[in-house]
This record gives C-alpha cells, structure tokens and sequence, in this order.
C-alpha cells in the first residue's frame, strides 16, 4: 500500500506519532513533512544507518541544523553511520565536516537521489537542492523494503572508495580520465599490471590454476607491500579466487601464510581478471604453467569496475575456504561439484561432451524406452559409437522394457554393435536418465514428459556431478541393477518353463479325469452294498477335487499369460448366492455348519460372467468351511451402496494367520492342509477383471474372518 499525503502536517505530530505502530509505505511531499519524517527517521536508529546521497546532499547534512544534530545525537546514542556520496570540487569542504559526524564516508561517482536504512526503516528521495531541506521522502517500515534498500546500499558500498583518498586526488590536482584499452606487448601488460597492483586501495583478483603461477612469478614483492600497507591501516588487502589442484598447492600455502585470503572454486568463469577500487584488468588466456599474457583489457569505467566487482563478490560467496582445499588435498580427499543445468539444450550438449571424453567406460541407464529412442533420433548412439572406436572405450546400456526386448536390441545391434544392452525390468525403472562416464562422473537427468517427441521438450532439470566418490557409488548401482536383469531373465526362462510345464500337465490330468468322473458316477448309480458304495463315493469325490485343482492350475496359466477372459451377462446374484448355500446345506447335511443369507427383498442384477462369480463364491464358502472346526455360523451379506454392490462372507472359524495375511491373495498361500492356495488368488483376479475388489479381515468381536468383494451394478438395475 502506497499512501499520498499532500496536505500540510505539523512537524511536532510526526515526531510523537510510533512509526513503527503499524506496518506502513508513504510518499510524503511538503518541506515540513520530509524533514519532520527525516528526523523522526533518525531518532528511531537503534544500532546503525547507512545512507548515501548525490553531490547535492553535502550540503543539506551540515547547513541544515535539524540534519546535522540528528547525525550527531545518533553516534552520541552509540550507533554507527556509513555514508557515501560523490565527491567533487564544489562539495569537498562540507564532506570534510560530515567526515567528523559520521564513522565512515566514501565516495561513488554518478549517485543519484538519496536512501537511507536503519535496523526497521527505510526512507528515499528523488529530490536534492543545496543547503535546503527535502520536499518529497518515500518511507516504508515494510521488512522487504528495508531489506531491499539494505542489498542496495551494501551493493554500491562495497563499489565505492575512501572519501580520504578522493579528497586527496582533488586536492592535488590528479585528473582522472575514463578509458577502456588493449595491451597486447607481454612486457606492457606486466607493467600494467604492477600499476594496478600498486595504486589499488583494494585488490581482488580471480585466476585460472596457471594464472596463480604467473602472478606469483611477476608480482609477488608487490603483494607483499601492499600487506605491509594493509598492516598500517592503508590498504584493504588482497584476495584471490582460483582452482587449487596439486599443482599450486604450495603457492596458495604460501599465500595463506602471509595473511593473503584465498578461496578454491572449481569451475571458474572463462577468464582471468583482477579489479582494484578504480580499475580492472581482464584476459581470456588460460595461462598454463604461469604462461605470460599476451594481451590484456583494461579500463576504469565505473561500470566495468563495478561489474566486476559484482562479479567477484559472487563467485567469493560461492567459493570454499583454501585452507580446506588443501587439506583434503593433502589427506587424498576430493571435494564434489555439482552443477545444476536448467537449459535442457546446455545439459544435453554437455553430456555428449562428457560421453566423448570417455577413456574407459559408459554406462547409460535410460528412464524410459522412448528416452532411448529420442536419444537415437537425436544422433547419441552416434557418439558413443565414436567414442568406442576412437578411445576402445566399453559402453554398457540399461532399457526398461515391458514386454518383447527383440525389437530393441535388433535396432541398438545395429548403431551400436560392440556395446551391451540389458532390458531392465519396468518395476524397477525411475524416471531419472544416468550417464556415468569412467566411474568419475556422472549426469543425471529429469525426465519431464515421456510423450515429447525430442528430448529438448521430455528432460527437465539436469545435474553433472564431478565426484569419483558419487560416480562409484552410482556405477555400483548400475552394476546390481544389470546382474538383476541378469538373474530376472534366467527367472523369466525358469518362470516360462514352469507355467509350460503346468499348463500341459493340467490339460493332461483333464484327459484320464473325465472319464473317471464319468465312471464313477455310473458306479455310485449301481452300486448299493457296503463297502463297495464307500469305495465309490471315495473315487468320486477325490476325482472332483483333482478336476478341481486342474481348473485352477489352467486358471493361473490363462491369469499369468494374460488369455483370461470374461464373458459378461446380466443375472440377479442374489438368486446365485442363494443357490450356492443350498447346494453347500445339501453336500454337508449332517454337518454344523450353519449358513445364513441377509439381504433385502429388491433384486441386485450384475452384468457378470455368471460362472466365474459362482467360482468365487464357491472358494470363499470352501474357505470358510474349512477353518470352522466343530462347525459354527456362516453369514453372507449382500448391500447395495451408489453404483456397486458389496458381498461379504463373514464365519466363526479360526480367522487368518497373522503370519499369511499380508500376502493373502498370492499364489500357494494357505494354512489349510486340504487346499493348494490358488482359489484366493484367483478369485482376486476374476473379481479385478470384472472392475471390482476383494479383501479380508479378521473379525474383532467373536472371532473368525470376513472376506467381502465387490461387482458393478448393471447400469439398468
């Protein structure tokens, strides 16, 4: 919120208003008013105010009585003021004054307006006019103003210089003329370089591994006198940015002793440069071995020192401390570097570098097959190919696959036939991309939208990590997940033989069953005497559950191969369920069983495979009969609830095995010696292929379980 005030105020009311009562911006125009906010402004700093003004301001501070004690009650107060302005001919002499009222004055050159910033406060003008007081202030008491003008003020702070050392250049007459040249003679460009050094106030330089060479064999005196200075309190001394390998490692030791501050950075910007408070010097030249430059930038535009002293400050935050650097060094550590690259084009193109620059290994683990395809669309096998021709470098490739890997390894056979493919199974699959190159990188990338057609638009976010530690630990990752498919595709083989081997001992068993079947049920018609009809009824009920157990054997091949079907028909279930009780009372008449149906009197129609629905009921029945020692209750329930209905199965028994329950409805899981624990597993099934679900639990209260499922209504009923 920005609040106009144009009305007149007295001064007396904004110096007893609580600025801080409320969180508030303002715009405030008027003499009265900006200067009764000016005061007031100073008479809340706590600890500090940073302030700077343009060449005008000098003289407002000191003639004005209001701003000059206001300066002077603040540091009587124990708070510190850091100003800056830009100093000139006409101004010097009122900066001279505020030098005495303030604890640190600098100069700028082209400051416009002013700001200043205290611990809750912030306040700005556009507005200056010598020896007269403002008429217009922006105010704000908000936490992100105040932070902002706080980033600000420290930003051009650290650009500016000594207001002493201004005030001397003007006093003796030194002209200062703005200009950006080229040195291209190594000797100038020594020279030139030893002038900065020795004229800077401050001195930050930032150096390839060769360029920390080079400066220590031409310039190191010179960095010793300006420590000497720095100790004298003329000087801000001297910081270095470079890569510490082994190979300046004594050097920046050396440094570190003498009180120089150095930081490594492992990826530095594509040049070498060094900034002092008034110039900078800059060359692309990497300098191998403390090369001499060739050639040299050099200017002292404020803009371009401004720039990269920005700069430096970045990569300064960014830096670790050279001291450990080079203890991990010297203790065969290595510190990780990690690059986030959000431009897909960037990450793609670096990742074929690093692939290119293979000396031993490549291993590719694709997220998906169609990032596979994109990548050979876009001319990557290509570059592998190269790479295994030119460096004999062995290539090793991980494709989740779903289904037939023929196709797949035809097409990688034929761009890359001296690698090794592996189809990785798709449970196993994530939706990250790996390259690791020589088990010392690796890059890592997003899969964004496995639709895309090129993988500019399907990769996301990419990551290069430059670890050896990192990199092993991915390619031991690589390595387990590849035995894995090896061990899966010997399962798959194993697995294949054993689904042959039942489905055609199943269809086997069919053949001698029927007429078993057949004949014995002939035999129990003519056979009246015991103990012959006993022998019988024996034959005919062990026939039925070995016809039994091979339907459910051909049930999990057709599950397992994916050729089970449904055939779908409306049909009241509540007529079906009710048939099934019957026969189950008619087989166990002299049993203690006892099964109760609850439903209400409106017809539940399902547009099921009638005889599969049978099926489940049957094995959930039979289920429950066979954990009900010494007989009990049975009760099926049947409710309607929106579109589905829901059967449930409760019993008495014994209730499920804690040690079974978490798996089930998986194959050959039973606590029971008369089944073979295929009838829940395929109940599940049948039930899923119809759009419903099963489950179970143990019943809380009498004991038992409660098995319940649930069937689409017919859209009709």
């Amino acid at each position: 919120m920005i609040v106009i005030q144009e009305s007149a105020e007295p001064v007396d009311s904004l110096l007893t208003s609580n600025a801080n009562s409320q969180k508030t911006s303002e715009i405030l125009y008027g003499a009265d008013k900006a200067v009764g906010r000016g005061v007031q402004f100073m008479h809340n700093v706590k600890k500090k105010m940073d302030i700077f003004f343009d060449h005008k301001a000098p003289s407002i501070v000191i003639d004005l009585e209001a701003y000059r004690n206001g300066y002077i009650d603040i540091r009587r107060r124990g708070s510190k003021i850091r100003a800056f302005t830009e100093i000139t001919k006409e101004n010097i002499q009122y900066c001279k004054e505020i030098i005495k009222i303030v604890d640190e004055l600098r100069h700028l050159d082209g400051i416009k307006g002013g700001l200043a910033v205290s611990e809750s406060e912030y306040m700005a003008t556009t507005v200056l006019e010598e020896s007269k007081p403002l008429t217009m202030v922006i105010y704000s008491n908000v936490r992100e103003v105040v932070e902002q003008g706080q980033y600000l003020f420290d930003t051009l702070w650290r650009s500016a210089i000594p207001a002493e050392k201004r005030i001397k250049e003007i006093e003796e007459g030194i002209v200062i003329r703005y200009e950006t040249r080229i040195v291209e003679n190594p000797d100038e460009v020594i020279k030139e370089i030893g002038r900065i050094t020795a004229s800077s106030y401050k001195l930050d330089i930032c150096l390839t591994s060769g360029g920390l060479q080079y400066s220590h064999n031409y310039f190191f005196d010179l960095k010793m006198g300006l420590l000497e200075k720095q100790r004298r309190g003329e000087h801000k001394g001297v910081r270095y940015i470079t890569s510490i390998g082994n190979d300046n490692m004594q050097i920046s030791k050396l440094y570190l002793d003498h009180g120089i501050q150095i930081r490594h950075v492992k990826n530095l910007p594509p040049m070498s440069f060094g900034v002092s408070d008034k110039e900078i010097a800059v060359t692309i030249e990497k300098m191998e071995g403390g090369k001499r430059v060739e050639s040299l930038l050099i200017s002292n535009e404020p803009l371009y020192v401004r720039h990269f002293t920005s700069l430096f400050e970045e990569i300064w935050r960014n830096g670790i401390d050279a001291a450990t650097q080079i203890r991990n060094l010297e203790k065969g550590y290595e510190l990780t570097s990690v690059d986030v690259l959000p431009n897909t084009e960037e990450s793609l193109r670096k990742a074929w570098k690093l692939v290119g620059s293979a000396k031993e290994e490549v291993l590719l683990m694709f997220a998906t097959a169609s990032a596979f395809n994109r990548q050979t669309k876009m001319g990557g096998l290509q570059v592998l190919t190269q790479t295994m021709q030119e460096n004999h470098t062995k290539v090793r490739i991980l494709i989740p696959i779903d289904g037939s890997t023929a196709e797949l390894a035809e097409q990688i056979n034929r761009v890359l036939p001296q690698g090794s493919f592996r189809a990785l199974d798709t449970s196993l699959k994530t939706s990250i991309t790996a390259v690791i190159v020589d088990r010392k990188q690796v890059m890592l990338f997003e899969l964004k939208d496995d639709t895309k057609e090129t993988s500019f638009e399907a990769a996301g976010l990419a990551l290069h990590l430059d670890s050896r530690t990192l990199s092993l630990s991915y390619a031991s990752l690589f390595d387990n997940l590849w035995k894995q498919t090896e061990l899966y595709e010997k399962l798959a083989v194993h697995d294949k033989m054993q689904k042959e081997f039942i489905n055609v001992a199943a269809h086997e068993l069919r053949t001698p069953i029927q007429p078993i079947l057949g004949l014995s049920e002939v035999l129990q018609d003519l056979v009246h005497k015991e103990p012959e009809k006993v022998y019988v009824e024996v034959i005919l009920r062990n026939a039925r559950r070995l016809e039994k157990l091979t339907e459910d054997l051909l049930d999990v091949t057709r599950i397992e191969s994916h050729l089970f079907h449904v055939n779908k028909g409306p049909f009241n279930l509540k007529d079906v369920i009710a048939a099934q009780i019957r026969d189950y009372q008619k087989q166990a008449a002299d049993s203690s069983n006892r099964i109760q149906f609850h439903y209400d009197n409106k017809d539940v129609i399902v547009n099921a495979d009638k005889a599969r629905v049978i099926q489940v009921i049957a094995n959930l029945l039979r289920n429950a009969i066979s954990f009900m020692e010494g007989g009990g209750l049975i009760s099926i329930t049947a409710d309607t609830k929106n579109d589905q209905v829901v059967i449930s199965i409760r019993d008495s028994g014994t209730g499920i095995s804690p040690e079974i329950y978490p798996k089930l409805f998986t194959k050959f899981v039973t606590k029971s010696e008369k089944g073979t624990g295929l009838g829940l597993f395929i109940s599940k099934s049948i039930i899923e292929a119809h759009g419903g679900t099963i489950w179970a639990k143990n019943n809380r209260d009498e004991g038992g379980a409660t098995f319940s499922f649930t069937l689409p209504l017919a859209q009709d009923s």
